[in-house]
């Protein structure tokens, strides 16, 4: 039995040998087949995963398009880090420091997972054979484009509001993923992009009249209706906004609007900066195809006049995955609110209660 890779390979090998090699001369690549399902459109069905190092924006001084130095001197400062981080933990270390190690956000100040569990990408994203150093595209400079001065006001305003309290002062002020209501920084979208933290997989269902996404961050889940009819009730708007799709050709196209502002403002990384200031009119275009077997090209473009002085997008490669999509496993922060909230309450009055209580004179 432990003989039969061996006499695979070489069934494959003898099977692969044509007159043609022999010869010296190449033989035509079979062109591929985009699988398609009973209605004719285009399978974008199974696990895909768009983790990766490229990031949104492309960093000042570099090309579209990297060299093969410039891709591994990346992948080996991410591969050196993961090594770094990765490595045990000394058991002799003394205690740290009171109120944390100086890390913010959902870890408490008092930091996070050993970083066996993180899984934010190792690799420069492939599109079209390319190696991308930014997702944008458009403008050609790979940044977003100014904003408006109405879009300035606004991200000024949503911004202000939120510093007068702490992120974890009140339920309004409660960052939404952690009360699990929504994924890590843009996951679900639109437009989806990865969190460079973990769990940047996906799960494409498709039927003749929707088009299903589940994004294994907080399970959050895309329904999407083909040629939708109705509209919600006007002013009501929901989670990732409401999406409306169509296939032209061999492309899935959706446009999303009604995103809710406080949706927007939660995106971490240039993204959330940027759509801070989105208006009400804030239009995101997503275009799903299959260029091969192992990739769904996943393209989006951000239309908002009223924010900012051009539209702008770019491109995603969304990677088949061989494994499967989990449950994600929240700490329901949402469902704990109560206690939270008590116990902020009660620092606020021992705090009051030393500050009226007169020092002793000496």
């Amino acid at each position: 039995m432990r003989h039969q890779p061996i006499l695979a390979c070489a069934v494959l090998l003898a099977a692969a040998w044509t007159p043609t090699a022999a010869t010296g001369q190449s033989a035509a690549p079979r062109a591929w087949t985009v699988p398609r399902t009973p209605e004719g459109h285009p399978d974008l069905q199974g696990n895909w995963t768009n983790a990766t190092l490229t990031g949104l924006q492309r960093p000042a001084g570099l090309p579209l398009v990297l060299t093969k130095e410039q891709v591994a001197k990346l992948e080996k400062i991410r591969s050196d880090s993961i090594e770094k981080l990765s490595k045990a933990s000394d058991p002799n270390r003394t205690a740290p420091p009171v109120g944390g190690d100086g890390s913010t956000g959902a870890a408490g100040n008092v930091g996070g997972y050993n970083y066996f569990w993180i899984d934010a990408g190792d690799r420069v994203a492939i599109v079209n054979g390319e190696s991308r150093s930014s997702f944008l595209t458009d403008p050609a400079n790979g940044r977003v484009p100014p904003m408006t001065t109405a879009g300035r006001a606004r991200m000024a305003e949503r911004f202000g509001r939120g510093r007068k309290f702490g992120e974890y002062d009140n339920p309004e002020n409660r960052p939404l993923s952690e009360r699990c209501i929504m994924s890590f920084g843009s996951n679900a979208g639109p437009p989806m992009l990865p969190n460079y933290f973990y769990n940047n997989n996906y799960t494409i269902v498709q039927t003749r009249d929707y088009v299903m996404i589940l994004t294994e961050m907080v399970h959050d889940v895309r329904i999407i209706p083909l040629n939708a009819g109705t509209r919600p009730p006007g002013g009501l708007q929901s989670w990732m906004g409401e999406s409306v799709g169509r296939w032209e050709g061999d492309t899935l196209v959706v446009v999303t609007t009604n995103i809710r502002a406080d949706q927007l403002s939660s995106f971490t990384t240039s993204l959330g900066a940027a759509l801070m200031g989105a208006s009400d009119s804030l239009r995101v275009v997503e275009r799903f195809s299959r260029p091969d077997s192992n990739n769904v090209l996943y393209r989006f473009t951000i239309d908002d006049p009223a924010t900012f002085t051009q539209p702008w997008g770019g491109e995603v490669p969304f990677l088949r995955m061989g494994d499967l999509v989990y449950e994600y496993a929240c700490h329901e922060g949402n469902y704990a609110m109560s206690n939270v909230l008590s116990g902020a309450r009660a620092a606020e009055r021992e705090a009051a209660t030393k500050k009226a209580t007169p020092k002793p004179k000496h």
